[in-house]
């Protein structure tokens, strides 16, 4: 057991009383319930600005959470905010009704946001007004002490003593009006947010990895939006059988068409038609309706006028010169795959060996995973191409160079110089 489980389990027995005798089993652990009750959802501007005045006169951080609607509709837009602050109690905001909480954003301006896996959340905040300037990640905040399930409900678990109810999470949220269980389950969410805050704080202090943690969350606040994906139809699931240039230029059309169809009617993709489909018309390129029609995913239950928009797609595709066919794979803008540096560069591929061992070796003493010590695509890119001379300073600049943070940047460089030099 490492150091940070033995203190989650050590705070896990000081709220429920201490541990049981070895003849008595274990008290179970009780459910949380909200402290004031489930709020009532603000939908309306009057509704907001008393939310506001609310939670700009509160005091301390603010615990903050979105729920989405993946897999229903399209996009990544929130549907459900929910925030709790000392002094002003929870909230819970229908971005429906009430679709620019900017001035909500400016009341909570200076104040530590307190998240669960904040990467997952911030975009849709920000697309209706709210941008921390200063937060603290409790999902990220569990991984750097070393706990092994850092999922809310896990965390809550362990660091605090409470069962969070379960079983809402990926339902619809753009459903109107919400069921009281499911307002219930989004309040909870936020209940003890804070009291998780405080003792990770706690927890990682007594490691020595606070400030750790403090640059993590600072890089977090401080990214810019992601840019959009570049060829985004690479991804669908089952490319990898796909490897005509034709046929590739079918995925690109049913991706394309595809993506209209949900944008218009805001719907999540895949329940428009599924990449399983778009990947068997490829492998296919139907010569016709009846053609496509015999396909899986398109059969019988799909109306005429659907087939004709994706056979269509096809025929797009078919007609296409070569020059505007798509090329295989996407152009590469960093190091090669790990399995071909064997036969491309037998030396790198030994740096990279070298490097990765140390790297999980030294991830391990700290009780985190490899990837937040220092992230794989960075090792690579330094092992790929390192510093000439590859001393302390040169690859301190390097690594920062590609955005690893102060802290990283001061355990990782010597594992590396070690790797790097020649005679390693």
């Amino acid at each position: 057991m490492t150091d940070a489980q033995e203190t989650a389990a050590d705070t896990s027995l000081r709220t429920t009383g201490g541990a049981p005798p070895d003849d008595v089993a274990p008290a179970p652990i009780p459910l949380l319930e909200p402290r004031e009750g489930i709020p009532p959802v603000v939908a309306s501007d009057d509704a907001l600005a008393g939310v506001i005045a609310a939670f700009a006169a509160g005091s301390g951080p603010v615990a903050v959470d979105a729920e989405r609607a993946s897999g229903y509709r399209y996009g990544q837009r929130a549907y459900l905010v929910q925030l709790r602050r000392e002094g002003a109690g929870s909230a819970l905001i229908d971005p429906v009704g009430c679709p620019d909480l900017s001035g909500l954003g400016e009341a909570l301006h200076g104040a530590e946001w307190i998240l669960h896996a904040a990467t997952q959340d911030l975009p849709c905040l920000r697309e209706i007004g709210m941008t921390p300037t200063g937060l603290f990640d409790t999902e990220l905040a569990g991984r750097l002490a070393g706990f092994p399930r850092v999922g809310l409900g896990a965390m809550v678990e362990s660091v605090l003593g409470y069962s969070l109810e379960k079983g809402h999470s990926a339902v619809d949220w753009s459903t109107r009006p919400l069921p009281d269980p499911w307002l219930r389950y989004a309040a909870l969410d936020v209940e003890l947010l804070i009291d998780l805050r405080d003792a990770l704080e706690e927890e990682l202090d007594r490691q020595g990895k606070l400030e750790w943690a403090r640059e993590e969350f600072a890089a977090i606040a401080a990214a810019p939006p992601a840019p959009p994906r570049q060829d985004p139809w690479r991804r669908t699931s089952g490319m990898h059988k796909v490897r005509r240039r034709r046929q590739m230029a079918v995925v690109r059309e049913l991706w394309n068409t595809r993506d209209q169809v949900a944008r218009r009617r805001d719907i999540s993709p895949g329940k428009v038609l599924g990449d399983a489909a778009i990947v068997e018309a490829a492998l296919a390129v139907p010569a016709s309706l009846q053609a496509l029609t015999a396909l899986p995913g398109f059969g019988h239950r799909m109306g005429r006028r659907q087939l004709e928009q994706w056979q269509a797609a096809v025929e797009r595709a078919k007609e296409l010169p070569d020059t505007e066919l798509p090329q295989p794979g996407q152009p590469l803008t960093g190091p090669p795959p790990p399995r071909a540096w064997a036969d491309k560069d037998p030396v790198a591929a030994a740096r990279l060996s070298a490097a990765r061992a140390a790297v999980s070796e030294l991830a391990e003493r700290l009780h985190m995973p490899q990837e937040n010590l220092i992230t794989p695509d960075t090792v690579r890119r330094v092992c790929w191409e390192p510093p000439k001379d590859p001393t302390p300073d040169a690859i301190e600049n390097a690594l920062s160079g590609y955005g690893a943070r102060h802290w990283q940047i001061e355990q990782v460089t010597p594992l590396l110089v070690d790797a790097l030099t020649p005679e390693a």
